[in-house]
């Protein structure tokens, strides 16, 4: 397993937009699905990765918390799948299922979306304000597998609320952690290694 960081894409980047299906539904999910919302997060995970499962029930319990707020949720997973079978369309429609998700969790089969984001681990996060930019990336919080930290989703849901209430974030952002996105071999993105 290789620790990968965020790669901490600048502030104020306008979030790329996509098409991607929705595997639990089948619905075709892109930024206009979110265009009246206040805040949109957008959040790379998959199902195999030690990270995602340690964080998987609070991005859930993320989902509920928020689900009458005016945040706009979608997780994608981008990972190869001949080689990470675990996150198939099929696989993540399950995860989705299991965990109770609320918000589309899509397959980026081509992983385009992935680089334009410039995604590098998983779990990875993108918080935009109402204009669709930037304002939050990094970690969920502090905790990780290998130390004895809870999850609470402590920095990401502080970044919520702060944009939510139209506030600045106003403390530091640190580097999500976790495995790398397994991309497909020979169509690495530049930003990554």
């Amino acid at each position: 397993m290789v620790l990968t960081p965020s790669t901490m894409l600048p502030l104020g980047t306008k979030a790329p937009d996509f098409q991607l299906p929705d595997v639990v539904t089948g619905e075709t999910i892109s930024l206009a699905t979110f265009e009246q919302k206040n805040a949109l997060l957008v959040m790379f995970i998959c199902r195999h990765c030690p990270f995602v499962k340690h964080v998987q029930k609070e991005l859930a319990n993320i989902g509920q918390d928020y689900c009458d707020r005016s945040l706009g949720i979608v997780a994608i997973s981008a990972n190869d799948v001949v080689k990470y079978p675990d996150d198939s369309a099929d696989n993540l429609k399950i995860m989705a299922q299991e965990l109770g998700f609320n918000f589309p969790l899509c397959y980026d089969e081509t992983q385009s979306v992935a680089k334009a984001y410039t995604a590098a681990c998983t779990p990875d996060f993108f918080l935009f304000n109402q204009a669709q930019e930037l304002v939050y990336r990094g970690q969920l919080d502090a905790s990780r597998p290998s130390n004895d930290i809870p999850v609470t989703g402590k920095d990401l849901r502080s970044a919520i609320e702060a944009i939510l209430a139209e506030r600045e974030i106003d403390f530091e952002q640190k580097p999500s952690i976790g495995c790398n996105i397994k991309w497909i071999p020979g169509k690495e993105p530049a930003y990554f290694g």
